[in-house]
């Protein structure tokens, strides 16, 4: 008995992860699909995998969760509390401390830096702490797209244009501006958070477990992991994170969602298969003769298959720039749309929080669909 007990144990732990988990369930369910449309042997699912990607994104999710168990997040809040004792001015100061943050160290390495110390904020205050994500989220989306180092796909894009940083930044500039600024700062942000107090809950006030071990591994480790990654040395350098993470902050090791790596698995397979599929190739022929041109190919294929991908699968046949500016708005809209939604939803762990991610970015992709568009018509009069 306790042999088919233990035999069963897993598939029901898997069983109601998939339950739990609508984006594991869902890619899950298209790979099997995708497999029996298209079957390959597992060897090439698996060269369809960005294992480098895998490798710094578990690194960052080691790093910082040992920051968060550090205790010194909640500290950090408390600090930021006492100077800013409203709600929508929280809100503002968040929302522009990860988009400038991501323009300068990644959209992703951002989040994993804004959103725990988002967190810590949920056991002092009575904040909409699922909201504050959601547009921590849509932050390092917009002010990423400044940079040629705020997301991979700038990045990719950058090389390919053969711009200098600042030729590159200035193109970008007004894209950025009107998302950060004229969409999230002055539209949006007001409308979602009220100028009303911030109301401290009672049992915040008690003295936090503080610890300096996982603290300085944190600290530490950023800049030396992102030094590593930069150099080439990916493998080692999250080998050399778990090891550390190990003898300072084991819990670290065992806490992280492990399921999210599953989840970016699949997610690469499916949708590298995905942009292969003929009838793909054909719809991306016909939103070019759409309003908008490559930006709005940009902005629709990313709703599909991600805006890294987008950007790969239209590189060659489109103009740089609008598609910078398409997949930079296709970032928007559906969670699928950037690594970096999907990054900070999981990380977030809030009840509700899927929902309340697109009761937001899809009013702002529509938006920032427009003024692209509209910006690139009035530049071409």
């Amino acid at each position: 008995m306790q042999l088919i007990q233990r035999l069963i144990s897993p598939v029901v732990f898997i069983s109601q992860r998939l339950l739990y988990d609508p984006m594991l369930l869902s890619m899950s369910g298209l790979w099997v699909v995708l497999w029996w449309l298209q079957p390959q042997p597992l060897s090439d699912m698996a060269e369809r995998v960005h294992w480098s990607t895998l490798a710094v994104l578990t690194g960052l999710m080691l790093l910082s969760r040992s920051l968060e168990l550090s205790g010194y997040l909640t500290l950090w809040g408390r600090q930021l509390l006492a100077h800013l004792s409203e709600e929508r001015r929280l809100a503002v100061s968040l929302v522009l401390f990860s988009g400038l943050l991501s323009a300068v160290v990644t959209n992703d390495v951002a989040l994993f830096i804004v959103v725990p110390l988002t967190l810590g904020l949920a056991r002092m205050t009575t904040l909409p702490i699922a909201r504050l994500i959601v547009f921590e989220a849509l932050a390092v989306n917009a002010g990423s797209s400044l940079s040629p180092i705020g997301n991979p796909q700038n990045l990719y894009l950058w090389q390919l244009s053969g711009l200098r940083f600042g030729e590159f930044l200035w193109v970008m500039l007004p894209l950025s501006i009107g998302l950060m600024l004229l969409l999230l700062l002055l539209l949006l942000v007001p409308v979602a958070f009220p100028k009303a107090p911030i109301h401290l809950k009672s049992a915040s006030l008690g003295t936090a477990v503080r610890q300096q071990k996982p603290l300085w591994a944190a600290l530490i480790g950023y800049p030396l992991f992102l030094i590593a990654v930069d150099m080439g040395w990916v493998l080692p350098a999250m080998v050399g994170v778990i090891l550390v993470m190990l003898f300072v902050a084991r819990r670290a090791v065992f806490s992280i969602d492990w399921l999210l790596l599953v989840v970016f698995v699949l997610m690469f397979i499916n949708l590298s298969v995905i942009g292969e599929l003929s009838v793909v190739q054909q719809a991306i022929n016909m939103m070019r003769q759409w309003p908008g041109g490559d930006i709005s190919v940009g902005v629709l294929l990313s709703q599909a298959v991600s805006n890294v991908p987008a950007t790969l699968l239209l590189a060659e046949q489109s103009e740089w720039q609008p598609l910078a500016w398409g997949v930079s708005v296709g970032g928007f809209g559906l969670a699928i749309g950037s690594m970096a939604n999907l990054i900070a939803l999981r990380l977030a762990r809030q009840p509700g929080i899927w929902t309340e991610f697109h009761r937001w970015s899809l009013p702002m992709l529509g938006l920032a669909w427009l003024f692209a568009v509209l910006w690139k018509n009035a530049l071409s009069l």
